[in-house]
């Protein structure tokens, strides 16, 4: 069986360094496509362009994952800026905004890790909080992930995945506030904020609030590539399975005979 394709969205920034170069960039972690790639996909990176092009990118993928990064423009969810709240993505909020519509439209399963979870609340009509205390690393420390626990919720998609509670690598400021209409909260952690969002089943539509490529827990991608994989197979009838297989157009033609001498 083939390996579901599996999009990655990824950072645009206006600089970055490798050898002697110094130049614009979209980039991303390499562990997000190397969990990818361990829970048995096929890793493409989704770097920003026209929202316009969102829904033909979608069409070609069999699971999209929203990866994490620069706090959700506040004006998307009818915010004044919280002085505390990051430098805009403009670019990269316009593109995975169209990416999660596109991807919602089409039925194509999602993942939304951090802030691609935040950005599925707003595309679906609700708020972040833009500051929280105590979900970052160290106190102090900067670019280092901190852990706390997290608990699903049972009876949903994200506790089928990871069930009762666990610890989780997490680092953000940000938060969902007023849960979008349609979607459910499916993990908390001990002070309340919501860890993870979903879509009702059968949809498999997924947010969640830590960084599962920054552990050694991958259930969430392999359960992503499952279905994603699940994609790939067409669906079968009874007769149809009873049916002798047939071949049509060019794999119909038959070699000609070569002419006797």
């Amino acid at each position: 069986m083939s390996e579901p394709l599996i999009g990655v969205s990824t950072y645009l920034e206006p600089v970055a360094r490798w050898g002697v170069w110094e130049l614009p960039a979209a980039l991303l972690p390499a562990a997000y496509p190397r969990m990818v790639q361990q829970s048995g996909g096929l890793a493409a990176l989704l770097p920003p362009d026209a929202p316009a092009r969102a829904g033909a990118a979608v069409a070609r993928l069999d699971g999209l994952v929203v990866a994490g990064g620069a706090d959700v423009e506040p004006g998307l969810y009818g915010a004044e800026r919280d002085f505390r709240t990051g430098p805009p993505a403009q670019e990269r909020d316009a593109w995975e905004l169209a990416l999660i519509r596109a991807a919602l439209d089409s039925g194509t399963p999602l993942l939304g890790i951090c802030r691609g979870m935040q950005l599925l609340n707003v595309a679906l009509g609700g708020t972040l909080t833009q500051h929280l205390d105590g979900h970052t690393g160290p106190l102090g420390a900067t670019g280092i992930l901190g852990a706390h626990p997290v608990k699903t919720v049972p009876g949903t998609l994200c506790a089928s995945i990871v069930p009762g509670e666990s610890a989780v690598p997490t680092y953000h400021h940000q938060c969902v506030q007023r849960l979008a209409p349609g979607l459910v909260a499916s993990a908390h952690a001990a002070d309340g904020t919501v860890e993870a969002i979903e879509l009702p089943r059968p949809q498999w539509v997924l947010g969640v609030q830590w960084h599962p490529e920054m552990g050694d827990d991958s259930r969430l991608m392999q359960a992503l590539v499952a279905a994603s994989t699940a994609r790939l197979i067409p669906a079968r009838t009874p007769s149809e399975d009873l049916a002798p297989p047939r071949t049509t157009g060019a794999r119909e033609r038959v070699r000609p005979r070569e002419p006797r001498s």
